[in-house]
């Protein structure tokens, strides 16, 4: 990800080369070495709150951040990926890295040890930022998978969190969920709560079994605690308290559950208390781009919004994001009428029959794009379409399919499948 003139990701890909596509090996032991050449940073981190999971990662890390900065707090984050620069995965006192501070850190992740692969170069810097700056909490979103990703060298969280499980990155996590999932719930340690999302049986059991093994006081959605939408109130129920909070500022119906799961890691962690208006100011405040946002004021969606239409960007690109994604042009469809036209790109190793086949209950008709890395065939994907009953064409670039989807009345359009597209259609809409 990122624009050609980002400094920091040039400054990291010439101290650490290109970073690793979905092959890379499992090895903690080289960071392991060099944070302890670095002075251990991330045993003097601010309270750390650890996020695993397929889908939502971010969006609930962007709520528990909005709540704690709701509350008068400062937060550090690591996420990724991210859309147009590096800095994006490195929020520092509740701000955004700046370059000069990324550059430096690099130097001495780099000089203490070169041989890192980028992210493992990234994540260093991290904790090294994160210890050098106040902070109130810490959230760290894995890379992949949990067990042996280079996040899970945090030994002693306030708290684990795992989102929904979902089939992805089966190359490298495992063919099955029970597979990938023993992968996620690698971060769940001895003593740390853990706060869970609701999960497929397969992948619960797999969660359950690890907790049980480490002894890590479990805390799962639907039966410790839950969270549901009620008469335009979000509700969040633990054993102990509940929150009658305002409805996320996140479109779609999956934001109901990540702030729901943000609301109780907040809770369960008990790393910093909390009042229930911090709660309520932090869901009503909280932003993700690329979260089925809408896009409203730029030069790519003026053509649409001119007829009565509306744009919306989502960056999901699996199989259970884009059954997200069709449930939310239903519940779209459902409320206001018309026609739904879904322009998709996805990266080569995506399972790019999953992906279609998820959305395609909530498409009238899909147009397939290319994208600027290795990416499906625009043909291919229109193909799939066309298995599952939906219309179905291609276009030469994102531009062009705009311009064909402008031709409906009223337009709904939704731009998904890859960050790459995301971050294509965010530039084009701020030009």
């Amino acid at each position: 990800m990122g624009v050609v003139d980002d400094p920091v990701q040039q400054k990291f890909v010439e101290l650490f080369g290109p970073e690793f596509g979905h092959g890379k090996p499992f090895d903690l032991n080289l960071l392991r070495g060099a944070l302890e050449a670095l002075g251990s940073p991330q045993l003097a981190l601010p309270p750390v709150i650890h996020v695993a999971g397929t889908n939502g990662k971010g969006s609930t890390i962007a709520f528990m951040s909005a709540i704690a900065e709701a509350a008068g707090l400062k937060v550090h984050a690591f996420t990724k990926p991210h859309l147009f620069q590096l800095n994006e995965r490195f929020v520092v006192s509740s701000r955004f890295a700046d370059d000069r501070a990324l550059l430096g850190v690099a130097d001495d992740v780099a000089r203490v040890a070169p041989a890192l692969t980028q992210f493992d170069a990234q994540v260093a810097t991290a904790f090294l930022l994160f210890r050098e700056h106040h902070a109130a909490l810490t959230f760290i979103e894995t890379g992949m998978g949990g067990r042996a990703d280079s996040t899970n060298l945090i030994a002693s969280p306030a708290a684990s969190v795992i989102t929904p499980i979902g089939l992805d990155h089966q190359d490298a996590l495992g063919e099955t969920l029970a597979d990938i999932a023993a992968h996620k719930a690698g971060i769940i340690k001895p003593g740390a709560p853990t706060i869970v999302a609701r999960q497929s049986p397969e992948a619960m059991a797999v969660i359950e079994a690890r907790a049980a093994d480490v002894g890590a006081p479990l805390f799962r959605c639907g039966v410790e605690w839950d969270a549901h939408a009620s008469h335009g109130r979000l509700v969040v129920q633990t054993e102990t308290r509940a929150l009658d909070l305002p409805l996320p500022s996140l479109h779609g119906r999956h934001q109901i559950d990540n702030a729901g799961l943000a609301c109780a890691a907040l809770l369960y962690a008990n790393a910093v208390q909390i009042e229930d208006a911090a709660f309520a100011a932090g869901l009503e405040s909280a932003a993700w781009p690329a979260r089925l946002q809408p896009l409203t004021r730029g030069a790519l969606s003026a053509p649409i919004r001119a007829k009565g239409g509306e744009v919306w960007v989502d960056a999901g690109h699996n199989a259970d994001a884009a059954a997200a994604l069709a449930r939310a042009l239903n519940d779209m469809r459902a409320r206001r009428g018309g026609e739904s036209t879904v322009i998709v790109g996805l990266r080569k190793r995506k399972d790019a029959a999953a992906f279609i086949g998820a959305i395609a209950p909530g498409a009238d008709r899909i147009i397939a794009v290319p994208l600027s890395d290795e990416h499906v065939a625009p043909p291919y994907i229109a193909s799939l379409a066309h298995r599952f009953d939906t219309r179905a064409q291609t276009a030469a670039s994102l531009t062009e399919a705009m311009q064909d989807a402008a031709q409906s009345p009223a337009p709904r359009v939704l731009i998904c499948g890859s960050f790459l597209l995301a971050a294509e259609a965010l530039a084009a809409e701020n030009a």
